[in-house]
């Protein structure tokens, strides 16, 4: 499982125009886009869940379990893209629908388990990201 996190000031999804998860701009928060292997499991989307609630990456070196920072999830099968031959990314690392949607699911379930005020995207549908990002800071997280 890879998690792209970005710590943002604000963030929203739209699926056909519609808002579907939203960081409202009062201060900060995090966006994380979520890829799915076909090797993950629920103890890995817990762990994850637990690193980026712990993620000193707020200001003042603060993380998210810190200062109640929401944080919105989106799923992101791109983030296993291989590129290395040719002109078109593969997707063969990344875990079919009925192996990475439940996972996902399980990684913001597990956020919320942890006190966090979490939002999502739609798995699976074409999703318009909005984001304001902060510093701007990314950070890829795996185990």
């Amino acid at each position: 499982m890879r998690i792209l996190v970005q710590r943002v000031t604000s963030a929203r999804v739209r699926v056909d125009g519609d808002v579907v998860g939203e960081i409202a701009p009062n201060g900060q928060g995090l966006v994380a886009l979520v890829g799915v292997t076909h090797t993950d499991d629920e103890a890995v989307a817990r762990r994850l869940a637990e690193k980026l609630w712990q993620l000193r990456i707020l200001d003042d070196e603060k993380s998210a379990g810190d200062v109640g920072a929401p944080i919105l999830v989106v799923s992101q099968f791109t983030l296993y893209g291989n590129t290395t031959k040719g002109r078109r990314p593969t997707w063969n690392a990344a875990a079919p629908r009925p192996v990475a949607e439940p996972l996902v699911d399980a990684f913001a379930a597990a956020l919320a388990d942890l006190g966090a005020h979490v939002q999502t995207g739609v798995f699976g549908a074409d999703m318009a990201v909005e984001l304001v990002n902060d510093g701007p800071v990314t950070i890829l997280l795996e185990l």
